[in-house]
């Protein structure tokens, strides 16, 4: 059974720091890229970053370049998401989401189609 597990949400005041943690199991880690979305109510979903299978490599949305960090130990087949400075904007429930290859390049079309997701964790940031 494939699993993505996310937590490590909460209450935070802006400036302050959360690392999410999303475990995934019941699929090959390492030939998929994995990717943290967030979405706030009345917004449409965003992926904020996502590590590539393809190549190895990180991306970041232009919101949260600089701040956030994901990072993945395949040991424990765990991606994270270490978010700093943290803003009100960033309130939203965190996702994880897994698919085989590269679609961290694919456009916002694909992602509705992406394979596996968790069941998000809340994120809210106060002023």
């Amino acid at each position: 059974e494939v699993q993505l597990q996310a937590s490590g949400g909460g209450l935070v005041r802006a400036g302050g720091s959360l690392r999410l943690s999303c475990a995934a199991s019941g699929f090959t880690f390492d030939d998929h890229s994995i990717g943290w979305f967030r979405q706030a109510p009345g917004m449409e979903r965003e992926l904020v970053s996502c590590i590539s299978s393809s190549d190895g490599r990180t991306s970041y949305s232009d919101s949260v370049k600089g701040r956030f960090t994901s990072s993945s130990d395949n040991a424990k087949t765990t991606v994270y998401l270490q978010m700093n400075n943290l803003k009100p904007e960033d309130t939203a429930v965190y996702y994880c989401a897994a698919d085989l290859g590269g679609w961290c390049y694919s456009g916002r079309a694909y992602y509705s189609m992406l394979a596996y997701w968790g069941h998000g964790t809340q994120v809210t940031v106060s002023s």
